[in-house]
């Protein structure tokens, strides 16, 4: 059985955290076209701090989905800048 290196297991924890942030959005959007109780702004900003920039980026794309939110049409897109430039600077440094 092969072994699992720190790379695949940032890549695992990556596709996950992006697919659950890009599934909580769709799930938020729902909820404010019913009426119903809201996730947090906070905790959708979380999901993107701690690896789930792309999957919110998307989840905003796909939902439409808080894109007329300043901190939401300016903050998602500065996370992910910042993660790709921690991961490049990671890579190559």
């Amino acid at each position: 059985m092969k072994e699992l290196t720190l790379t695949h297991i940032v890549l695992i924890y990556l596709v996950a955290i992006n697919v659950v942030t890009f599934l909580i959005y769709g799930i938020d959007k729902w909820k404010a076209k019913r009426d119903k109780w809201r996730i947090s702004e906070a905790a959708l900003l979380g999901l993107a701090a701690i690896g789930g920039s792309i999957g919110a980026w998307l989840g905003m794309k796909v939902w439409h989905h808080k894109t007329m939110h300043k901190k939401f049409k300016y903050g998602i897109p500065l996370i992910l800048a910042v993660q790709i430039a921690l991961i490049l600077f990671i890579l190559f440094a």
